[in-house]
């Protein structure tokens, strides 16, 4: 059995109750949004307010169920599909991102939708759709974005590179190491012009 709480419409009470694994399974999978339960001695309308899962075995652990008036609006959170081909993803060479899947919505009980649609065909690279109903409208729903590129870092070798000392700066000339001081050395005809003018002088 699963443990839970059932709140009544006006949230001023709350009942616990228990549900059976399979009652629970059967509701999920026949897709419903509204559902009767019995509490008590009265037959009540209820919503999923929750449900708590293991975090390992995805075992169900605890629910909440919130009672409603079938002439009453309510909050709810219902699925976002997105439809179409961005152009900034077929033409521009983006990538798109949903960043929410789920947007909030008022209305009747006997009005919830099963889920939204929006058309996103239009979006170009660099667009997003943000949400305006009862979810903020600073919320992003989709955006077409530059693709991420892969790319391995190449390293130059640059032989006149100055190369700086455990401290950051640069060694002072004639301090280098073995390479910079080979390369430091005069050629072999700079040594012979000056051997010429030590002579003649």
């Amino acid at each position: 059995m699963i443990p839970g709480i059932y709140y009544s419409p006006n949230s001023e009470s709350s009942t616990p109750i228990v549900i059976s694994q399979g009652d629970f399974h059967e509701a999920v999978k026949s897709g419903a949004r509204i559902f009767n339960i019995s509490v008590g001695e009265k037959k009540q309308n209820v919503l999923f307010k929750s449900v708590q899962y293991h975090p390992v075995t995805d075992q169900v652990l605890h629910i909440d169920l919130y009672g409603i008036r079938m002439d009453r609006a309510v909050n709810i959170k219902i699925p976002v599909h997105l439809i179409g081909d961005p152009i900034g993803v077929t033409e521009e060479g983006g990538v798109i991102s949903q960043a929410t899947t789920e947007i909030e919505i008022i209305c009747l009980p006997g009005d919830i939708p099963e889920f939204v649609e929006t058309d996103i065909s239009g979006l170009a690279l660099g667009d997003a759709i943000n949400v305006g109903i009862i979810t903020p409208e600073d919320t992003v729903l989709a955006s077409v974005t530059h693709a991420m590129k892969e790319t391995e870092p190449v390293v130059v070798e640059d032989e006149d590179e100055a190369f700086m000392d455990e401290e950051g700066e640069v060694p002072a000339e004639g301090e280098g190491d073995s390479e910079g001081e080979s390369r430091d050395k005069p050629t072999e005809g700079g040594d012979a012009s000056k051997e010429k003018d030590a002579g003649s002088e």
